[in-house]
């Protein structure tokens, strides 16, 4: 196909538009650092030389191979030249990149939110990215074996483009592991392996530990480490020998004399294996920048060699490209070990200009200084596969939900009443129960979704008998995989948790089919996988994230199966709606209105802005218990159902003479409602506010505030009109199961004095009474505090 005259004219092409993308990624760069105005002094660097070196791989792929179809993960460091290809296919505007790092303009890393040039796949903290990959392989494996799947749409690659230092990031391995489980296709992983990570050179023989690695877990792996101008060289007389060197030369010896440049490259390699016959004259019939651009030619620099090697895989099987490159390439900073925070100086920058043709004046010109005429060039690039579509990002229509699904009043644990709500979900057969993908990392029984997965059955893509049910072993599970089930069953990691999560979560705009995804695990073990949550919230992923047990209440378990900070982090985590009820008739109400709220964007239904979010929507965050406790026979009307959402309704509301506010979240309402009876009596000097999001109440509080300083003197939220109920001298007395500055701000809205009540230490093993007199949460330690402040009292 390369040997052809079309062949070559493409090769060409594509050498031209990577040579543009280079300049244009490297003068974004510079532009930022030297020549907009940048009060706060913070320079460009990693970008310079990481970006460089992924400058062909990316031009290969997106004017080469990918199709509209394909999602791509790309390097952090890689995003100018990831938006310089974008602005050459007229997808990325001039003024994006004039404003890059700058407030509204292109983004540092590749963001699928804050960007305008179709980012499939958001990266920023290393590893996630590349892992998200696999993830949204099996969601798309998940998706297409649906008797539902839209049919229009092909079934596209997953593609990660990796630095090899982010092999150091753990994730990455458990996501083989989870991938090798799942049987993972159309996966490819493109390794820019040019041997250098932000502090200094690789270590040597990670190759052969990363092409074992790979291999261990069904992954073909291709090595691109010759470009076409190195092997053309080694079929030469004495190529055999230099072909050798370059095999045994040390990373940081290569480094280093790419970065010394053509004359370096002759002594050195005169020095070791000039043996004045073939060698030498294979040497000589190079000038010093022909040298120079030969040990260069690295297979991750050389577009031929990239579309040989990407074109040749017609399998689905996952396929990992470790292609060499150099640090820097093209750039004055290349293979230096210091590049990563190097910054490419205004003489230096201005002679790339001029070795690239372009001039003064034209920095910005898409095809200044290539030599194809610019018709050509626009022909060519309208005949990409890539760009056959002018918009990647798909959409589905909202899924109907089906109301809330009450489950009695009998005593049980907000654990419970989730898994029978979601049981009769599953009864239900509606389009919102087939759309509902759940997933658990080893904990489906232990988190209530047994009843769920009986009905539902597990997803794999071949049916799987469950052999204890054919064997006639009693059990309460029936463990029965099928491609028509709807629980992903996934090993102990909750990266892969978050990871899977923010797949599914996205599956209507990377597959073009909605899903409501619900991911459960113990409440804990949120903080194991807090930085993929966060990446997961970061790319606007839509899913129902259930964790239980909160706080101390797996006593039995110790310190280590205790939560205290995650209330706090419901409250932090932008884009995660986080509740904490205390009652299965409120869960019934969140889980309904979560069905509904992880599928807004925005578009519509203005009525809802009663809460900053509520009009685009989020992932929702349910905190749930695994105690059982007494539940209020009471119907569950209008009112108190927008309340339940709100935040927060009074359970006893406050008189002309209340003297006291007990407001608690989640389980400790049985703690909060006792303790209000000691003090109380038959006196209506106690409250009792029942908070059922603390993030909700928090986050109206704010906007209220921030609408004011704007002008509307009239704007007040949920929390300041519950709170406006409570005289003035009257006391608040907060109570949660976890940390309790997660409720403490509550006395600062009107000014109320306040005692706050929380877990502030580890925990160990005992029972939960024990554990509550300890932290001082239990009936007794809430009657008392809120005892000083009734009449009388000191």
């Amino acid at each position: 196909m390369h040997g052809s005259r079309a062949g070559i004219d493409r090769i060409a092409m594509i050498e031209a538009l990577a040579h543009k993308a280079l300049w244009l990624s490297n003068w974004m760069i510079h532009h930022a650092n030297h020549i907009r105005p940048n009060p706060d002094g913070v320079k460009v660097g990693g970008h310079q030389a990481s970006s460089a070196s992924m400058t062909a791989i990316l031009s290969a792929l997106y004017f080469g191979v990918l199709r509209p179809e394909d999602r791509v993960a790309v390097k952090p460091h890689a995003a100018p030249v990831y938006h310089a290809i974008q602005y050459l296919f007229g997808r990325q505007t001039r003024d994006k990149l004039l404003a890059f790092r700058s407030y509204g303009g292109a983004q540092s890393y590749p963001s699928r939110t804050k960007d305008t040039d179709d980012v499939d796949i958001s990266t920023g903290s290393v590893g996630l990215g590349v892992a998200f990959t696999a993830f949204a392989s099996l969601i798309q494996d998940y998706v297409r074996l649906k008797p539902w799947a839209r049919r229009d749409w092909g079934e596209g690659r997953m593609i990660g483009l990796v630095g090899d230092a982010e092999l150091d990031e753990g994730n990455i391995y458990e996501c083989l592991l989870e991938g090798w489980k799942h049987g993972l296709r159309n996966t490819w992983w493109v390794v820019d392996y040019n041997r250098q990570s932000l502090d200094g050179v690789v270590r040597e023989g990670l190759y052969e530990r990363i092409e074992a690695i790979f291999s261990a877990f069904g992954w073909d792996v291709v090595t691109l480490k010759y470009g076409a101008r190195q092997r053309r060289a080694f079929a030469e007389p004495g190529g055999d020998r230099l072909k050798a060197w370059i095999d045994a030369c040390p990373n940081d010896l290569y480094s280093a004399l790419m970065f010394r440049g053509g004359p370096a490259w002759r002594e050195r390699l005169a020095d070791e294996i000039g043996d004045q016959g073939p060698v030498t004259a294979l040497l000589d019939r190079r000038n010093d920048a022909e040298l120079a651009a030969l040990m260069a030619n690295l297979g991750g620099h050389c577009v031929e060699s990239l579309l040989e090697q990407f074109e040749a895989v017609t399998s689905d099987r996952p396929t990992v490209f470790i292609a060499y490159t150099v640090k820097g390439w093209g750039t004055p900073l290349a293979g230096h070990k210091d590049n990563h925070a190097g910054q490419m100086t205004t003489a230096q920058i201005e002679g790339l200009r001029e070795a690239m043709g372009i001039r003064p004046g034209e920095e910005w010109e898409r095809f200044a200084g290539l030599p194809q005429a610019p018709a050509d060039i626009e022909r060519f690039l309208a005949t990409v596969p890539f760009a056959r579509t002018a918009d990647r990002r798909l959409a589905s229509p909202p899924v109907a939900t089906i109301g809330p699904q009450f489950v009695g009043t009998g005593p049980t644990s907000t654990q419970a009443a989730f898994g029978r709500i979601l049981d009769q979900i599953a009864r239900s057969d509606s389009d919102m129960a087939r759309r509902i993908v759940t997933t658990s990392p080893d904990v489906t029984v232990s988190t209530n979704l047994g009843a769920w997965v009986n009905r539902r059955h597990l997803f794999a893509p071949r049916e799987q008998v469950d052999l204890f049910h054919k064997e006639r072993i009693p059990s309460t599970q029936k463990w029965q995989f099928t491609p028509e089930g709807q629980h992903i069953e996934l090993g102990i990691a909750e990266m892969n948790l978050f990871l899977l999560l923010g797949a599914a979560g996205l599956s209507h705009s990377l597959f073009g089919e909605r899903l409501l995804p619900v991911g459960t695990l113990y409440d804990p073990f949120i903080s194991r996988g807090l930085d993929a949550l966060n990446y997961a919230c970061y790319q606007d992923a839509r899913f129902l994230l259930v964790a239980t047990p909160s706080g101390v209440s797996l006593a039995g378990e110790g310190g280590a199966h205790q939560s205290i900070a995650t209330p706090l982090i419901g409250m932090a985590q932008d884009g995660l709606a986080s509740f904490e009820p205390a009652f299965a008739d409120e869960l019934a109400i969140i889980v309904d209105w979560a069905f509904d709220y992880m599928q807004r964007d925005g578009a519509a239904r203005v009525d809802l802005a009663d809460w900053p979010r509520d009009i685009s929507g989020g992932s929702v965050y349910l905190r749930l218990s695994t105690r059982t406790i007494e539940q209020p026979p009471r119907p569950m009307q209008a009112p108190l159902a927008a309340d339940v959402i709100r935040g927060g309704y009074w359970l006893r509301r406050p008189e002309p003479g209340c003297e006291v506010v007990i407001a608690y979240q989640g389980v400790l309402a049985s703690e909060a409602i006792e303790a209000a009876g000691r003090i109380g009596g038959d006196r209506r000097n106690v409250a009792v506010l029942a908070i059922t999001s603390a993030d909700r109440l928090n986050a109206g509080w704010h906007a209220a505030q921030r609408a004011r300083r704007h002008g509307d003197a009239a704007a007040t939220c949920h929390v300041e009109a519950l709170l406006a109920q409570v005289p003035r001298h009257a006391g608040l007395v907060t109570a949660i199961d976890g940390h309790p500055a997660t409720l403490g701000w509550l006395g600062s809205v009107f000014g109320h004095r306040a005692i706050t009540l929380g877990v502030e230490h580890f925990g160990q093993t005992g029972s939960v009474s024990a554990l509550y007199r300890h932290f001082e949460i239990d009936a007794r330690a809430i009657a008392e505090a809120a005892g000083s402040f009734v009449a009388g009292a000191r």
